[in-house]
Formats: structure tokens, sequence, C-alpha cells
């Protein structure tokens, strides 16, 4: 233990503690605004300065260590003027046009400069401009980047890719997309984690909510919109609406209020998505000569970018299924226009995603098969739909709950539980289990591969054959995993892999909080909701059901094969041959 005093306070803190940590402990606040632990503690913004008595030189107290009789001042003249000095350069080269911000409000620079009680600016602003691609899903302003380096160790240390770097030196030293290329032209997973994790607007996703209230207002067109599992662990949370009241209900209700002709719940094509991808695992384990191994999830669309681009030699590893959001897209403008008895053309089909990367996956020019433009027309990030509800005027907590439409609107708690990591590997189980033995495992027999490490291993018997499982989230251990695998080092039959920490409901789509992550709060609330559905089995889906009866036949049949699968070789990536 060491023994320290901060702002004459005696502490007591764990050999290796930095200032911020030991100030913190003893409920003593240090702005920060780089700092993210274990990822970026560099101190490049100086906000946390803090003085040592006896030194002349202000530490950053983000990767200072405590020392045995250390005296910290955390809020002397000194320490604040270099402060607000400190903010006050960075603001003079930032786009200080906060209103027409999307993180205005929720901008950690804006809170530091509020606390610091900077009213004016002394310095002449100068901030960098550079043009970017409009159409490209991640959006970067280069006039609110602050040079922070959130994104480049996020993206390096955690997702292993390395999309950004710093480029030139001396003052004119910035972040931008490394090798001198253009964003399109990079390996980027679209993943969203550099979004998530930059505390100003210096990055976003291309604001869609225009288009989308365009077709709600043209009287022509029948407006679909599908809400993924995640959303509704995380919607509330960027309207202030209390985890009670931010229900999948209430969330449907406003989503109608907005004038949406029908809304269904994405949980119906995730249990489809179980009922292709499940059965095409047992046929590939009854024909594993036939198959390259082992068989990859292809739920995720920022994974499937990463595979194409870092191996491509393994993109037929991963199952044909389509993601739950392109194959809802396929019924709705097929199987669904057909109930409705209206040309699927009039159609247009909206999704509400956690993540970034659908925005490009409903755009890949092979995801049309139901003969009516793109299957999916616009994805939206839950940001977008918060964005949306505020802008409209709707008062959530006011609106009574409702249900989703039918038929396309049931979901089991195996399709909820989609929006956590390891939820679509249970979900195949628990229907693999009852294909191959003949009745219901117990619903938790598998949770075996939940939790938040970030690669997680299983051996588990079904009807005397033993699958060999894992489970792995965040890019970097996804690399990790098939660097074993290709070592020879690892042997599995199935893997699920998303591309976000906690998977979707860690998604680059969701709402931000600075320096907290919600993941594993998100994903307990979708077990919990996957406890307490009567129904916890794709297979036993009555929609799923009718659907195959009336329109699809079976699982990989000729109609479901047309509609609900892809070739994943059928676009590329840049730079793929």
């Amino acid at each position: 233990m060491v023994n320290l005093k901060i702002n004459n306070k005696e502490v007591q803190v764990k050999e290796g503690t930095t200032i911020l940590e030991a100030a913190a402990m003893v409920g003593i606040k240090i702005p920060t605004l780089c700092y993210l632990k274990d990822i970026n503690e560099i101190g490049a913004c100086r906000v946390c300065s803090v003085e040592l008595k006896g030194k002349d030189t202000l530490v950053a107290a983000c990767n200072t260590k405590v020392q045995e009789g250390m005296e910290v001042i955390t809020n002397s003249k000194k320490v604040q003027h270099a402060r607000r000095m400190n903010v006050e350069f960075i603001l003079s080269q930032h786009n200080t046009d906060c209103t027409s911000c999307t993180r205005s409000g929720n901008c950690t620079l804006q809170e530091v400069a509020n606390t610091l009680n900077i009213g004016h600016l002394r310095f002449p602003r100068t901030p960098e401009k550079k043009p970017w691609n409009p159409d490209f899903p991640l959006i970067r302003d280069t006039d609110k980047c602050i040079k922070c380096m959130r994104c480049v160790q996020i993206c390096e240390k955690v997702q292993s890719l390395g999309i950004w770097d710093m480029v030139n030196t001396g003052k004119r030293t910035s972040v931008n997309v490394g090798d001198n290329k253009k964003i399109e032209e990079t390996d980027c997973a679209v993943c969203g984690q550099c979004v998530t994790h930059c505390p100003v607007g210096a990055l976003y996703e291309r604001d869609d909510c225009e288009i989308f209230m365009d077709a709600i207002r043209d009287p022509e067109k029948i407006v679909v919109v599908q809400i993924a599992p995640a959303v509704r662990a995380a919607w509330g949370e960027g309207i202030g609406l209390p985890k009670q009241m931010a229900t999948e209900k209430r969330m449907a209700a406003a989503v109608r209020l907005l004038g949406a002709d029908y809304v269904f719940d994405t949980n119906f094509s995730a249990d489809l998505t179980i009922m292709e991808e499940g059965t095409e695992f047992i046929e590939r384990m009854q024909h594993p000569d036939d198959y390259q191994w082992p068989m990859f999830t292809s739920c995720c669309p920022g994974w499937v970018r990463f595979l194409k681009s870092q191996y491509p030699d393994m993109t037929p590893n991963l199952s044909t299924a389509k993601s739950p959001q392109q194959m809802f897209g396929a019924v709705v403008k097929s199987y669904y226009a057909k109930l409705l008895d209206v040309d699927p053309s009039r159609i247009f089909c909206a999704s509400i995603m956690p993540c970034m990367a659908k925005k490009h996956e409903c755009a890949i020019p092979v995801m049309n098969d139901a003969g009516a433009g793109q299957d999916v027309d616009l994805a939206l990030t839950t940001r977008e739909l918060d964005r949306i509800i505020k802008a409209e005027m709707i008062i959530p907590e006011l609106l009574p709950e409702e249900e989703f439409d039918m038929p396309l609107g049931v979901g089991t708690g195996a399709a909820v539980i989609f929006g956590a990591t390891g939820g679509v590997m249970e979900a195949a189980l628990r229907t693999a289990s009852y294909v191959l033995e003949g009745h219901n495992p117990d619903p938790d027999a598998f949770k075996v591969v939940r939790g938040m490490e970030g690669i997680r291993e299983a051996e588990i018997e079904i009807a005397g054959i033993k699958v060999k499982a894992a489970v792995a989230h965040g890019l970097g251990n996804a690399r990790k995993l098939i660097e074993k695998c290709r070592s020879g080092e690892a042997d599995y039959h199935f893997v699920e892999i998303m591309a976000c920490p906690g998977g979707c409901a860690g998604g680059g789509g969701q709402p931000i909080h600075d320096g907290v992550e919600m993941a594993d709060v998100r994903g307990a609330q979708l077990y919990e909701l996957d406890r307490n559905n009567p129904l916890r089995f794709s297979h036993e889906n009555p929609s799923v059901i009718q659907a195959y009866k009336d329109y699809f036949e079976e699982p990989l049949s000729h109609k479901s094969h047309e509609l609900l699968h892809t070739d994943h070789d059928a676009w590329k990536m840049p730079g793929e041959a």
C-alpha cells in the first residue's frame, strides 16, 4: 500500500494506482478528456493536470502513479490556470457550433469547458477542415477533432484494424485515415466503436433521419419498420426514459406515432435466421468433407467485412444465411407483400438497429432478392431513433404500451438474446438440440456460452455428437480466435463472432455514455426478457411456422435459398481480388 495526501486528505491505495484513480476513491473529481482506462492513458490533453508539492512542473493524473509520501493538489490556482489554457487552446482548433452538433449536451469537451467556466475564447479559431465522403456510413468532421487519439487506440488495440493514424507533424499534426487513403478505400468494418468512444462530435453515423421522415410523409409508400432486439435495451437512454418506462411495447407505440404503417420486431427474423442457420449447421455436420471449418455466424455485417478484408480465404466458412435485418427485408417484400396484396415496390422497409454497419449491409447491391429494389431501404441507429422522437415532439412516457403488428411481430426469448454476445450461439444450440434429439432441452442448458470474456469455448454434446463451439466479441478477439484456428491450436465446429465488444448491446449505433461501457447491463436486460418470454425456442415461433407452411416450405428449401441466403463472394471489399 502507498500513503499520500490529496488536497491535504490522507489516502492509502495500492501500489501502481494512478493519481486519477486515487482521487476518485476519496471523492475528488479530476476532469479528463482524452482518457480511456486501459486504452488511452497518454495524457495528451493535459486536462487532468495536477500539482505535486515540491515539483515545478504539473503532471497528468491519468498516467502518473502514486508514490509514498506524495502530496497532490488538484485545485490550485496554477492547476486551474493550466487547465483553462489547455481547454481554450483545444477550443481554438475546434468547431464550436455546438447547437448543430449531434453530441450537443452529451459532449465531454462541452462539459469540461462549462465546468471550468470558460465563457469566451481569447484565441482566434482555426479549425482544420478536410473533405469527406458524405455517402459513407461513418462520417468524420475534421474541424471537431481534438486529437485525443481515442479513435486511433480503440481501432488498433480493441478492433485490431488500425484505420486511424496521426498524420503530419508539429502544429499540423492531426488524426486522419492512415496510409493517405480515403475511408471507402480502407478495411474499415464500420463497427462504430471509434464513434462511441469519441469524446466529441468528430465522428458519427451518416444521418438518414430525413430520408426516413420523407418516406413517412409519402402517401404512396407503405412504411414498414423493424426494430432489432438490442435497441429495446438502450433506446430510453438517449431520451432520459427510465428502464421501467422504456419497454419494447412503448417503443413500438412511439415508432407507430411517428407515422409508420407497420411496426414489426426483428426478433421474428432472428428466429427465422436460427431455423436457416441451424439447419445449415446440421447439414454441414452431416457432410463435413464438403465444407471448410469452422462454420462462422453471419449475422454481424461488421464481422463479415472484417473477415472478407483480413482473411478472404475463409469467406466460405461463413454461414450463407442472411442477417436477421436482411431476412426481414426479403420477407416483407415477398411473403408479407403477398399477404397485404400490394405491389412490393410500394413498400419502404426501414430498420432500427444498434449498429452502424447495417447502413452498409442494406446497401450491398446483391441484397435485393425480393425483386423490388433493395430488400431493406434504410437502416437507422438507436441514436437516430432517439433524435427523431425528440424532433417530432413525442413524449414516450405519456404513451400507452402497444403491441407489435402481426404476423411479423412475434419473437421468442431465443431471438431477443441475439443482442448479447453468445446469444446467437445459444439460440442455435437450443434448436439444434431439438432437431437432433426430438425434444426441447432445458432453455438454459447452453448458458455456458454467456459472459463477457473476449473468447469463450465450450464442448457440447447433442444426440451423441460433440460440438466444439466458440464465441468471440470485439474484432481484436476475433483475430486471436482465427489465428488459433489457422495455426491448429484450436479446432471448432461452430463459431459466433460479433464485431462490437459485448455484441449488439454494445453496438456502434447505441446511445453514448462517455467512459462507461453499457453492453453488460443491456445484455443482462435481454436475458431477463428471454427468461420472461413464454416462448424460448425459435422453432416454436408460430409466425415462423406459418411462414414456412404458407410460403418458404422448409429451411434450406429452394425458396429459402433464394430469399434468405446470400453469396458472400458476390461483393468485394476494397483491395479484395
